[in-house]
């Protein structure tokens, strides 16, 4: 069965972006930038990867992607970020996405839940923290890129009330630019 992972960058008190949605804040320098490209080059937007020479780059983990509406709709985002994944905005607002996109107006719990049943790489959790928290139940692993920041404010890793859950680091990996990616599996 495939797996529901979150796969985001964090800063150390725990936000995923500043309260206006921005993440200027996030180191974008250093060798974890080599390891993202190489080990995880479906994560990054088709802007990107065309920046990189990577465009041909193979799916390694996922081969879905499911978004809130606010990072889908990041300022200066592409209509279809991920064009190389099969995409999914979860919101009951957005009309006119590309035909390559999908909305998920309703029950997202509902649609990971079929996904899961699905055939394929795991699903990648994108982001945002208000549809982590609502997703928590079905999310199967934590893939933190924790960046060596403190922004004091803004969006939640998971944002809004969430009943607890455990889960165990699996790995560590750390880098001379000072971020760590931190591996943890649902206990």
């Amino acid at each position: 069965m495939r797996k529901l992972i979150y796969y985001v960058a964090t800063t150390l008190d725990g936000f995923i972006a500043a309260e206006d949605g921005t993440f200027d804040g996030f180191v974008f320098e250093g060798d974890h930038m080599q390891a993202l490209t190489e080990e995880y080059p479906e994560t990054l937007p088709v802007q990107f990867r065309e920046m990189v020479g990577i465009t041909d780059a193979p799916n390694r983990h996922f081969d879905t992607v499911l978004m809130g509406r606010n990072t889908y709709q990041v300022p200066g985002g592409l209509p279809s970020p991920y064009a190389h994944l099969r995409q999914y905005v979860i919101s009951s607002t957005i009309t006119g996405t590309p035909d390559d996109v999908e909305v998920i107006s309703t029950n997202p719990l509902e649609k990971v839940r079929e996904l899961k049943q699905e055939d394929g790489a795991d699903i990648w959790l994108c982001g945002g923290g208000r549809l982590a928290a609502e997703l928590l139940p079905e999310i199967d692993g934590l893939l933190l890129k924790l960046h060596p920041v403190v922004f004091g404010a803004g969006i939640g890793l998971f944002d809004g009330k969430v009943d607890t859950s455990r889960f165990q680091l699996t790995d560590v990996r750390r880098f001379d630019s000072g971020v760590a990616f931190m591996t943890y599996a649902k206990s």
